[in-house]
């Protein structure tokens, strides 16, 4: 043994010449192999084992000291590199993008200037978000993004010496509310699946409207009677509240079907299905709501001025919707990025010019319309454009939420009226709570299923934010005090909403659903056995 063993090792030590090394070292290998084996099975104490053991400790041990070692010497390397390089580079991005806009605007980029009060609001969401990510329960989602958004912007607004050098002009917050809606309005347009609609038919219609409807009329009763809002403020408050989160249903949703919770019979399609109407449906009743609201005449002209602003919407968009279908045309050079430029530019040209020309309602309209009409136009291609305007959301989603968080003052805030706003939402949430199990009984789900689906349909965030300052905005540019009112009074339900819905609809999603729904289960045994079989060897 012992003499097999040298020879062994004399033949590691001395390559052979003439021989091909692969072929060499796997008949090597065979031969240490068959040694180290008949020393175990004879119980002898074999040198080469040893050696062999040895050899094998010091290579586990080695990597981890190795590794160990490596980390501190590019954490600690000059120049830096890994986290350390990354964060330098991130804080030179933000300093060197101050001092370009400073040198160009001066005073404006300084503490209490408007560009300040911008920059140091989008960093301020953007770390709060992230810091929002980090809290990470097991088996659960995690916490929606945009409620550190929310609270970032609100303690700007509400700590005194932050916001006094934070100021952020009315005519640019509302501006980039504006646009961030449009993007919004792009991302529900281009979101609408024709194949899905006709593939789940009559349940998807009544999930889409029916909640909608019914907590629209429900907050407008509510809002009417217990904050005494006039009628038209009323509904344009329900339909604020009417429409539910995409922002929060859409990841839990991928999260469970990922894992296969309600997959056989489609509940994460439905709900994502229904999710893009449900929140169409609100809009258009807010817009339309809206210019009833602040046009004048008698009710007769109201209400057909309602149905003008519709149809001027509708028609306009879909005008636009096939003009983008053909221009740019298909053998032109980067068209994916024309056509997101310009599905992008006519929705934002479309929601401020519908402002100026008095018609505040029409311009929601127009965009959904034409991003549905030019999705339908450029089917295979429509994912690609989307991705660009999910890039654009990214960008605008840290400031719509940080600025409707700052547009939120503590001291203006009178505790009747955030008392009879939370049991107006409450009352509301509940009926919606109700009326989408009534929705859901006749379509083939069990009671699990359904208990889930109506608890599902509760959280609220991105439509609330987007359009619950609107009406504050356009009370603004008509300067009348009683008007802004209202308008603050709606914004202050929306904000409830998002503060209290978005967790609580994340958190019941999380731990409702694995409980809930049936897991899909492998379709053939023998494969599942045979995938375990290969993930042991």
């Amino acid at each position: 043994m012992g003499d097999e063993n040298k020879i062994i090792k004399r033949e590691e030590l001395e390559p052979p010449t003439g021989v091909d090394h692969p072929a060499f070292t796997y008949e090597e290998t065979q031969e240490e192999t068959v040694t180290n084996l008949k020393g175990v099975v004879g119980n002898e104490p074999a040198e080469g084992s040893n050696l062999s053991n040895s050899s094998e400790k010091q290579l586990q041990e080695t990597p981890t000291e190795s590794n160990c070692f490596q980390r501190l010497r590019q954490t600690f390397a000059c120049p830096p590199h890994g986290s350390l390089d990354r964060v330098i580079t991130n804080v030179t991005i933000f300093v060197l993008l101050w001092a370009v806009v400073w040198s160009i605007t001066t005073s404006e980029c300084l503490p209490g200037g408007n560009l300040f009060g911008i920059i140091i609001l989008f960093y301020c969401a953007i770390i709060g978000g992230k810091l929002l990510g980090l809290i990470k329960l097991p088996s659960l989602p995690p916490l929606p993004p945009l409620l550190g958004m929310l609270l970032a912007g609100f303690l700007i607004r509400n700590i005194p010496v932050i916001s006094d050098n934070i100021q952020i002009k009315q005519k640019w917050s509302s501006s980039l509310r504006s646009i961030a809606l449009s993007i919004i309005l792009v991302r529900a347009g281009l979101g609408l699946d024709s194949k899905a609609l006709k593939k789940l038919k009559g349940v998807c219609v009544r999930l889409s409207m029916g909640p909608c409807l019914v907590e629209a009329c429900t907050s407008a009763l509510l809002s009417h009677f217990l904050m005494g809002l006039p009628w038209l403020w009323a509904f344009i408050l329900g339909f604020v509240l009417g429409a539910v989160s995409p922002a929060v249903v859409v990841p839990s949703m991928l999260l469970l079907q990922g894992e296969g919770y309600g997959v056989e019979k489609g509940v994460p399609t439905l709900l994502m299905a229904a999710g893009s109407f449900d929140d169409i449906l609100a809009i258009t009743g807010f817009n339309t709501c809206l210019g009833m609201a602040f046009s004048t005449g008698s009710t007769v002209f109201n209400v057909f001025r309602g149905v003008l602003e519709v149809v001027i919407g509708v028609a306009i968009g879909s005008l636009l919707g096939f003009f983008i279908q053909y221009f740019p045309s298909s053998d032109q050079d980067k068209l994916v990025w024309k056509r997101a430029f310009l599905v992008l530019g006519l929705s934002v040209l479309a929601v401020f010019s519908s402002m100026y020309f008095g018609f505040p309602g029409s311009g929601g309209l127009c965009t959904l319309v034409m991003a549905f009409l030019a999705g339908l136009g450029w089917s295979s291609q429509k994912a690609e454009v989307a991705k660009i305007i999910s890039v654009a959301w990214d960008i605008f989603q840290p400031l719509l939420f940080g600025l409707i968080g700052a547009e939120v003052s503590v001291t203006s805030l009178r505790p009747e009226t955030v008392g009879l706003s939370v049991a107006t939402l409450g009352i509301a949430v509940l009926i919606r709570v109700l009326t989408t199990f009534l929705m859901v009984c006749f379509a083939g789900f069990n009671i699990k299923e359904k208990i889930f689906i109506s608890f599902a349909w509760l959280p609220k965030a991105t439509v609330q934010a987007a359009i619950g300052s609107v009406a504050l905005d356009t009370a603004r540019s008509h300067g009348e005090k009683q008007l802004e009112e209202y308008g603050m009074d709606v914004l202050t339900v929306a904000f409830l909403a998002i503060l209290i819905t978005a967790p609580i609809g994340s958190l019941l999603i999380g731990l409702l659903g694995p409980r809930l729904l049936q897991k899909a289960e492998p379709q053939n045994k023998d494969e599942e056995a045979e995938g375990e079989i290969s993930v042991r060897l």
